[in-house]
């Protein structure tokens, strides 16, 4: 990497503060739009290594890497961050375990790039189905005496100031391997599975990520998985999106017949972002339209901050999931970042829209989620009580939302929902 990329990915996620990394950015600024863009990307999420490669690519590109006065001032940075951190740096055992490698199960619809580096595995374009899973490295943050995930490789310690996911390695592995070994690790978890479809501007990098943030943060009992669509990975890409999810919904739905049929969860929670819900509903939809069997192994279905058509949701989804008599929980945010993303491309209402907007729909369980995080980027500096994962932790636990801590019960004109007060 580039020093360019290293010393705003350093101040980025040492905060974006200081007077050093306000004179770097100015400097790059305006000075091309892509470069523009991919910085735009990795302040949202700087511990993602497609993000940073997205960077480094532009500045290339844009023939500002090898400026010897921004090499300078970037060096200049990394110097000012590395003294902020250690003033801070706390004295401790160097060796000590403070990350959690996990084990994720993938199926990807993106296509192979060649690249052998985990992050650039697979491309934003479109390809044919592969499969595989991934060793994620997480931050262990302070569960360390909680019960041990199944699919908990290892421990290990990391020299991350930043406390960043990571992703170490992806293999691919051939269909008829797959689904044998995804069997037996579900057959260890008591035949518990998790399958998580991220949403728009989430490279496979970011989504094998999440995938393990969202496992490690729910400590869930079971296999976590996840379906990576050809989303582009960057802040422009909305409309690409948009064409790709509608183009991998059909394939999703067959993996998920297969999925039940050849891995025998026994239950399945089924998670989705964002523009990964549009394909997540219609793939469940279609897919129990063929095999109505399979309907009583869904246990959950939620949707975070889904962006669907509010009256598309209301008129045909809603009903149709509901109907399936499985348990549908809508986590409503109109400030989470793919619906204002949606908002700037489509003036219509979102079934993810809170406040005036929000969407009661009957069967539904409607939460306001205006007051927590519903991006699941695991950002190291937001606390697990602002997170609707807190929540989900108690939902798939069996708590009814009566019960359930940080919920609060909304009558409204709108209709009968609750809302999170961190």
């Amino acid at each position: 990497m580039d020093v360019l990329t290293t010393a705003l990915t350093a101040a980025i996620a040492d905060g974006g503060t200081g007077a050093a990394y306000e004179m770097l950015k100015s400097r790059l600024m305006g000075k091309s739009p892509r470069v523009d863009e991919a910085v735009a990307d990795l302040e949202q999420d700087p511990g993602s290594l497609s993000r940073q490669f997205a960077v480094s690519d532009a500045l290339a590109a844009a023939g500002l890497a090898g400026d010897r006065y921004l090499r300078a001032a970037a060096r200049n940075l990394v110097e000012e961050v590395d003294r902020r951190r250690a003033l801070r740096a706390m004295p401790g055992p160097a060796d000590a375990a403070n990350h959690a490698v996990l084990q994720v199960f993938f199926a990807t619809d993106r296509q192979v790039t060649g690249d052998r580096h985990p992050a650039r595995q697979f491309g934003a374009g479109r390809g044919e189905l592969s499969y595989g899973s991934c060793e994620v490295s997480v931050p262990r943050g302070g569960q360390e005496d909680g019960p041990a995930l199944p699919t908990l490789l290892r421990l290990q310690a990391r020299a991350d100031p930043d406390g960043h996911a990571m992703l170490l390695r992806s293999d691919v592995v051939p269909r008829d391997q797959y689904f044998p070994m995804l069997a037996d690790s579900i057959g260890k978890a008591a035949g518990s599975a998790l399958l998580f479809v991220p949403g728009y501007r989430t490279s496979f990098e970011d989504a094998a990520r999440r995938t393990a943030q969202i496992a490690h943060g729910l400590r869930f009992a079971g296999v976590p998985m996840f379906y990576s669509w050809p989303s582009q990975g960057r802040l422009s890409g909305y409309m690409v999106d948009e064409t790709n999810v509608g183009w991998s919904e059909p394939r999703l739905a067959a993996f998920l017949i297969e999925f039940i049929e050849q891995a025998a969860p026994t239950e399945v929670l089924l998670l989705a972002h964002g523009m990964g819900a549009r394909a997540l509903a219609g793939a469940t939809i279609a897919a129990l339209a063929a095999r109505p069997d399979l309907a009583p192994r869904l246990r959950h279905i939620i949707l975070a901050a889904p962006d669907i058509d509010a009256g598309a949701f209301q008129r045909d989804i809603a009903p149709a999931l509901v109907a399936a008599g499985t348990v549908v929980t809508l986590y409503a945010a109109s400030g989470d970042e793919a619906l204002r993303a949606a908002h700037q491309t489509r003036d219509v209402p979102r079934a993810g829209d809170s406040g005036a907007v929000l969407l009661p729909v009957a069967g539904v369980q409607t939460i306001d989620a205006s007051a927590a995080d519903t991006s699941f980027t695991g950002a190291p500096q937001t606390a697990p009580g602002h997170s609707i994962l807190a929540d989900i932790r108690q939902l798939i636990a069996g708590q009814p939302a009566a019960g359930r801590s940080g919920l609060q019960a909304v009558e409204s004109p709108i209709g009968h929902h609750w809302s999170i007060n961190p």
